[in-house]
Parts: structure tokens; C-alpha cells; sequence
């Protein structure tokens, strides 16, 4: 059994900061990718960044430069530091992580953390 524990979601002014944690424990075999999605309310969810072992970063254009993603692999932790927060940064963040090998592939997300900019 794998568990996603996020950590770090709260309620910030519009510029201010907050940083996510993400640690994955239990059965689980070589983390892939780590990463964080979004989602708004009335809106699909949405990939926010994510990395892979490697330490290779994706971003949404929409958060570029202002947030910054890393993993600790010993620790199967992954962290989304977000900076200059803006109102419409407002959703609920859920971890995802892909792991496995060859043909056997999985997927998991944490339970998600609320993120609150207020303007």
C-alpha cells in the first residue's frame, strides 16, 4: 500500500509564498516522476510541475519563475515552493506520482491540500 502525505497548503496574501511537501511511503518501486496538480473550483485539474528522477523539470507557463519544484530521492519527497502568490494560484494541490518499470506502470495521488491567495 502507498501513501501521498502533503503537507504546507494554507492561506496567504497576493506576493507572499508557501511551500508544499509530498512524501510517499509504503510499496512502493522507482518514483519516476513526482509532481503537482491544481485544481479550481468549476475548473479541470491541472498539471502545476512535476520532475523525474533525473531531476528534469515541466512547468505550466502560468507559473514559471515564480514556482520552483524539487525532489529528494532518498526520501521519496517532492516540494513546490511557490512565490509571488496570485489570487488565481487559489485551488486545491494534489500530488501525483508515476513509478514502476516496463509494463508495470503505476499512479498515485495524495488526498490534496488547499491552497488560499487572497488579493
Amino acid at each position: 500500500q502507498v501513501q501521498l502525505v502533503e503537507s504546507g497548503g494554507g492561506l496567504v496574501q497576493a506576493g507572499g509564498s508557501l511551500r508544499l511537501s509530498c512524501a510517499a511511503s509504503g510499496s512502493i518501486f522507482r518514483i519516476n516522476t513526482m509532481g503537482w496538480y491544481r485544481q479550481a473550483p468549476g475548473k479541470q485539474r491541472e498539471l502545476v510541475a512535476d520532475i523525474t528522477r533525473a531531476g528534469d523539470t515541466t512547468y505550466a507557463d502560468s507559473v514559471k519563475g515564480r514556482f520552483t519544484i524539487s525532489m529528494d530521492n532518498a526520501k521519496n519527497t517532492v516540494y513546490l515552493q511557490m512565490n509571488d502568490l496570485k489570487p488565481e494560484d487559489t485551488a486545491v494541490y494534489y500530488c501525483n506520482v508515476h513509478s514502476g518499470l516496463r509494463d508495470k506502470l503505476y499512479e498515485y495521488w495524495g488526498q490534496g491540500t488547499q491552497v488560499t491567495v487572497s488579493s
